[in-house]
């Protein structure tokens, strides 16, 4: 009955998805809304359209092979197989986690890279968005595992250990430990882990800087570390995101965004990344994840050593490796509703940043870089409501438009 319910909660969120990609299709035949037909013609709309009906086909071949192959593993046993196959290498309670969730990464990996390589140097390269060449695009992926291995690994390691030494409490001392985590990421991320993929320089001095400057002692934010990234050295979409916290609060801004927007409009965009900052988001976005991860580390030590969760994935024996692969099936719903809730949490964040903007700067040169920033990504201009409600982490840009002009 487990094995039963376990794939009908996989059959039930596939579905589920495949419905919003179908009522999202359909509103590609909208027209261009009144308020983006000042930068948008038939043509640029079209290309929005057979950009994202590439990358469509892609995910959809992509998914069928991912549920496909998932469904058939669950249903054979795979899990169980894979579980005695790494016991009969090694005894050790960590090893065997590693082993496990090692080879399940490398076969997923395995499998994925065609698609990644596809639509990088195919359908990115057809859209003039990619600027990765092969060296860069193996160089990241060897990079990506080694940081997956080293810091996946040892995350893995110290959980397991404090399940193996603490038992019942493990839950407990494994959300500090992710708490601790946690903070670390949020607040050393840009100036410990993306300077091993891209090169961050400080922004220049000069008329922007200056405005920028001017515009930060104005709302008080105390503006030290203001970096330009490369990222045409991959693509050239833009962007701009706020990160970190006290002395390592920092705002970076794309180099093709500077390619693409104009004075005014860069520091409308700093100012809604400040209005982040000043509203606080990232602090409360932190602690929801924060709480949010001590439920799921309690919720799932009452699945790791649980018999029945274990003989309907095949294995003999419960273990901590199989007790979280089945909590990741059965949770997922409720996983599903918590991103839902998030992305709902992450949208109102973004209409207050547009609103502290448009109150402490202007709202006008806002609007030109989101309509810019839109076009030139070839962004979806008639999202499906549904479609948004679930995946959306940002409104659709009319609705932004809307809100910014009233």
């Amino acid at each position: 009955m487990l094995l039963y319910i376990i794939i009908i909660f996989i059959i039930l969120e596939f579905l589920f998805g495949k419905y919003l990609d179908f009522i999202n299709e359909k509103n590609w035949s909208l027209p261009i809304p009144d308020s983006l037909k000042d930068i948008y013609d038939e043509a640029s709309y079209q290309k929005s359209k057979d950009y994202h009906q590439a990358n469509k086909q892609l995910s959809n071949f992509s998914g069928w092979l991912t549920f496909i192959i998932t469904i058939a593993f669950i249903a054979c046993g795979g899990f169980g197989i894979l579980d005695r196959f790494v016991r009969s290498f090694t005894e050790h309670y960590i090893l065997q986690g590693l082993a496990f969730f090692g080879i399940i990464g490398i076969v997923s990996e395995i499998i994925s890279l065609p698609f990644s390589y596809y639509g990088t140097f195919v359908i990115e390269e057809k859209f003039g968005f990619n600027k990765m060449n092969l060296q860069t695009f193996i160089t990241d992926k060897i990079k990506g595992l080694l940081l997956s291995i080293i810091i996946g690994g040892g995350i893995l390691s110290a959980l397991m250990w404090l399940h193996s030494t603490l038992g019942s409490n493990f839950w407990l001392y494994a959300w500090l430990l992710m708490t601790v985590i946690t903070v670390f990421f949020a607040t050393f991320y840009t100036s410990i882990f993306v300077p091993m993929f891209n090169k961050l320089t400080p922004l220049e001095n000069g008329s922007l800087r200056e405005k920028i400057e001017t515009f930060a002692t104005q709302v008080g934010f105390p503006l030290t570390n203001v970096f330009v990234i490369d990222g045409s050295k991959r693509s050239t979409k833009a962007n701009a995101y706020f990160s970190g916290f006290g002395p390592k609060k920092t705002i970076v801004l794309f180099d093709t965004l500077l390619k693409e927007q104009t004075e005014e409009e860069l520091v409308a965009i700093l100012a809604h990344e400040i209005g982040h900052y000043k509203k606080k988001h990232v602090l409360w976005t932190m602690l929801i994840s924060i709480i949010h991860m001590g439920i799921l580390l309690f919720v799932a030590g009452l699945f790791i050593n649980n018999l029945a969760l274990a003989n309907a994935l095949g294995a003999t024996e419960p273990s901590f490796y199989i007790g979280i692969i089945a909590f990741s099936f059965l949770y997922s719903p409720i996983s599903t509703v918590l991103g839902i809730a998030m992305n709902i949490f992450s949208r109102k964040n973004e209409f207050e940043a547009d609103r502290y903007a448009k109150d402490n700067y202007s709202a006008l040169p806002l609007v030109s870089a989101l309509k810019k920033l839109s076009k030139n990504n070839l962004s979806n201009l008639n999202p499906h409501p549904k479609y948004v409600f679930v995946h959306y982490s940002h409104p659709p840009l009319k609705e932004r438009i809307e809100t910014l002009l009233k």
